[in-house]
Order: structure tokens, then sequence, then C-alpha cells
């Protein structure tokens, strides 16, 4: 058997039906913070914030690769601080053996010339990061955009006293082979010199695509939220406003169904 309502009491029936479904959507949204959640909610929305995440993630990873070129970058130029260190010291050793006529001596410093040579190699071999050694003439290519179109190559050099052209000491009792030395490590020093102001440049080329990108990120992670995250001062509202609607209706769906218990009496 078949049960029928009256009018009032289907109209306030579906009222909170539809007051239920209302609650539910604004519990949601004030659970997540999402207004949208689902391409069902907001297809057009969803899908560009979708597009914008992604590429906000893209360029996170570029950003992470940009931070490793940068600790490559000061790694080589570790080096290239260093070598100019033992250069000078080389320099120095070299000037001595001018202001001595002791063979002996002359000799020991060609010895200790040669030593820091060797040091020189040693560190120009030791001057990488994660597998990249701009010392030893390797090369990097930094990538910036998310699509890998904008990038920036980087070359290093050789840095080892070989690759900087130093000879090492031959008969240092002749004053003119010491002075040949010295012009050598005034080469190699100007060489450095040239080299780090490179380095220097990829440096701040690197760093301001960095910074870019780390605030590329933050506008399009705003844009996400722009386009997904509910107002909860507004759903807090609307949670309120619903609670009420739904205690009226209740009370009215209770009314109407007294309405109906009073044809009752009648019999």
């Amino acid at each position: 058997m078949s049960i029928t309502l009256t009018s009032g009491m289907r109209q306030n029936l579906f009222s909170l039906q539809q007051t239920s479904k209302l609650m539910e959507l604004t519990q949601s949204r004030l659970a997540t913070g999402k207004r949208v959640q689902t391409a069902l909610d907001d297809p057009v929305n969803f899908f560009s914030a979708e597009n914008h995440q992604q590429r906000a993630n893209d360029l996170a990873f570029r950003k992470d690769a940009m931070g490793e070129a940068i600790q490559t970058i000061k790694a080589g130029n570790n080096g290239i601080e260093a070598i100019t260190d033992l250069i000078a010291a080389a320099k120095a050793t070299a000037q001595s053996a001018l202001s001595t006529t002791d063979a002996s001596e002359q000799t020991s410093l060609a010895a200790q010339f040669d030593a820091l040579l060797g040091q020189i190699d040693d560190l120009a071999e030791d001057s990488g990061y994660k597998g990249i050694n701009f010392l030893a003439d390797q090369s990097l290519t930094v990538t910036f955009n998310a699509d890998g179109t904008n990038t920036l190559g980087m070359s290093g050099f050789d840095a080892s006293s070989s690759g900087l052209e130093i000879s090492a000491s031959s008969d240092w009792t002749d004053s003119a082979n010491v002075e040949a030395a010295i012009a050598d490590l005034d080469a190699a020093k100007a060489t450095l010199r040239t080299e780090a102001k490179e380095l220097s440049n990829s440096l701040s080329v690197i760093t301001t695509r960095q910074d870019f990108s780390e605030k590329m990120i933050n506008t399009l992670e705003d844009g996400v939220a722009n386009l997904t995250n509910a107002d909860m001062n507004e759903e807090g509202a609307n949670m309120l406003m619903l609670q009420t609607r739904q205690a009226l209706g209740t009370t009215s769906l209770s009314l109407a169904s007294q309405a109906a218990q009073s044809v009752l009496r009648l019999f």
C-alpha cells in the first residue's frame, strides 16, 4: 500500500533533503579547505589548477637542479682559490731561488716547486661536486624552464699544472729557468682569474633564475589556491545558516504532520 503525503509535508521533506545535501557539501569544504576537489565540482577551475600545479612541480624540480649547479660552481671556485694560493707559494719559492747563489739550496727549492705543482694537480682533481668537475675540463648544462627550452651551458678548464702550462723545474742554477717558471706562474694566475670571472657570471645567472623560479612557483600555487580553495569564513557562515534551515525545516515538517494527525481525530 502506497503512502500519500500531503503537499506541505512533501515540500518540507524535499527542502530538508536539499538542506542535507548542502550541509554535506559544506562539511566537505570545511574539512578539506577546498571548494573544487574534483572535475565534477568545476571542470574549468579544476583543470586550470592542475596545469598550474604541474608547472609549479616542474619548476621546483628545475630549481633543485639549479641549486646543485650552484654547488658545483662553488666547488670549482674553492679549487681555483686554493690553486691560486699554491701558485703564490710556488712563486715565492722561485723568487727565493733567484735571491741565492747556493746551488744546493737552489736544487732544494726546485724540488719544493715541483712538489707544489703536484699539489696543484691534486686540488684540480678534487674540486668536483656530484660527478662534475669544472677544473677537470668538464661541462654542465642547467635547464631553467619546465619544458627544457631555456638552458645555460658551462664549460670547465684544465686547472692542473700541465693544463695551466706550468712547467716543472729544470736547472734552477740558471736564473733564466727560474724567471721562466715565474712567468708561467703569472700566466697561470691570469688564466685562473679569467675562469673565476666566468664561473662568477654563471653563478649570477643561475642564482637570478633560481630566485625567479621560486617566485613563479609561489605565483602558480597562489593561482591554484585562488581557483580551488574554499573561503572558510563563508563556508562557516553557510553551515550555521544550513543548520538553522534544517532546524526550521524539521519544525515545519512536524507541524505539517500534526495537521495531518488532527484530521484523524475527526474519526
